[in-house]
């Protein structure tokens, strides 16, 4: 029994049976001009139902159309949770597209959308007319008096039993008008519902983001991990150094490393909320002098070479670039300490290579720097910087020593060219 008057409590089934009858009102302002509302007969209404068809396939023609109905849709069929709930087809508003119409088939299912529209508008305020009407009779028969209303069913005779009655035409419509809402609601989700080039795009613009995600993870991931591990070398190096100018040196490398990842830190929070502020510009790889003096002072002795001109990498790839230099320099001081570190960075017209060895510390497995083999979340971000960008990076140990070796294309995307073998 609770399940029948469900109904009547729930803000969803008013808020349809409203959408139904704005519906008819197209077929209403029709009817006034031809054929006319006074005493119509059935062929007067079956011309009320046809004469607007051509107006509503005219309509739909128009692309912006298909969006006011999408948002009518979803504010008054879908207008909450209860909506959700008592459908139980999850939210509903996102099955109804509100976007402008972008080809004909769109176009041919807002049109059907539309007449259906109307039809079921016209019924349910028939209906609705003639219950009101039936209840109105009934009160008059409980009365007594003369009936100012008519509907299709009469009602015969006078007496107080009439009033046991007058509660069940509006108990009845409220029933017509849950079933028509719910059955608009699943046309809706059938007509105006998102088309496939539109689910695509969707899907699209959620790959999209996740991959914005990724991506910023792995920028934490390099930025403030290289930051800390740096801090924690350089303290613990002063701390046995006892001597007062290297702790100066270390606090001064200490300062420099930790104001550059707040930069970091406040550029992604500024792509993350969406800050109308630009977001600063992310270092390249002709900054990278300022990762080998970090890694310097934090004790380690740093041989790098330089091949090529750096300012002549194309942006995406001289950033990329920096990142994974910085993770590799990050973990050879995380996983080895303060050992002798070789970097190679060598650009020619096509390709850049990066290549980071350092030693394998004393006791280190063969098959890896680190924990896991050498499949931490640090190296396998530097595989996937390389792989986004069409290039590939092998990580492992090479003639007893750890190597970081990256091949980057500089005219390519992922895309546009398959990687080849590493030399």
């Amino acid at each position: 029994m609770s399940r029948l008057l469900t109904p009547l409590i729930r803000a969803v089934t008013y808020t349809r049976w409203l959408h139904l009858l704005v519906g008819a009102i197209i077929a209403l302002v029709c009817g006034m001009v031809y054929p006319g509302l006074t005493r119509p007969g059935y062929g007067d209404w079956a011309l009320m139902l046809l004469i607007p068809v051509p107006l509503l396939m005219v309509a739909a023609v128009i692309p912006v159309v298909r969006r006011a109905e999408g948002l009518q849709a979803r504010l008054m069929l879908f207008p909450g949770a209860h909506a959700r709930v008592e459908d139980g087809s999850g939210p509903g508003e996102a099955g109804v597209s509100v976007a402008p119409s972008a080809s004909w088939r769109d176009r041919g299912r807002t049109a059907v959308w539309l007449v259906l529209r109307l039809w079921a508008g016209c019924a349910v305020a028939f209906v609705t007319g003639q219950l009101m009407a039936l209840a109105l009779q009934l009160v008059d028969a409980t009365s007594g008096g003369p009936a100012e209303a008519e509907s299709l069913i009469p009602v015969p005779g006078h007496g107080w039993a009439y009033a046991l009655l007058v509660p069940v035409p509006p108990l009845v419509l409220l029933g017509v008008v849950a079933l028509a809402g719910r059955l608009m609601a699943s046309a809706a989700l059938g007509l105006l519902g998102p088309s496939a080039a539109e689910r695509l795009a969707a899907l699209e613009e959620r790959t999209e983001q996740l991959l914005e995600r990724n991506r910023i993870a792995r920028e934490l991931h390099d930025s403030i991990g290289h930051a800390l591990t740096v801090a924690v070398v350089q303290a613990g190096a002063a701390r046995a150094a006892a001597d007062p100018a290297f702790t100066d040196r270390a606090l001064d490398a200490i300062e420099e490393t930790g104001r550059a990842a707040l930069e970091d830190l406040e550029r992604v929070l500024l792509v993350l909320r969406e800050s109308e502020q630009p977001a600063r510009r992310r270092p390249t790889l002709t900054e990278a002098d300022r990762l080998l003096d970090s890694a310097r002072a934090s004790g380690a002795e740093v041989d790098a070479e330089v091949l090529g001109a750096l300012d002549t990498v194309p942006g995406p790839v001289s950033r990329e670039g920096y990142r994974i230099l910085q993770e590799a320099l990050t973990n050879v001081l995380r996983h080895s300490g303060t050992v002798p570190i070789r970097v190679a960075v060598t650009v020619d017209d096509a390709r850049l290579w990066l290549d980071v060895r350092n030693p394998l510390p004393v006791g280190s497995p063969v098959n890896g720097q680190g924990s896991g083999g050498g499949n931490g979340s640090g190296l396998r971000g530097i595989r996937e910087r390389a792989a986004l960008l069409g290039g590939r990076a092998r990580t492992g140990p090479d003639e007893g020593q750890w190597r970081v070796h990256v091949e980057l294309p500089l005219g390519c995307t992922p895309s546009s060219r398959t990687p080849g073998p590493l030399p």
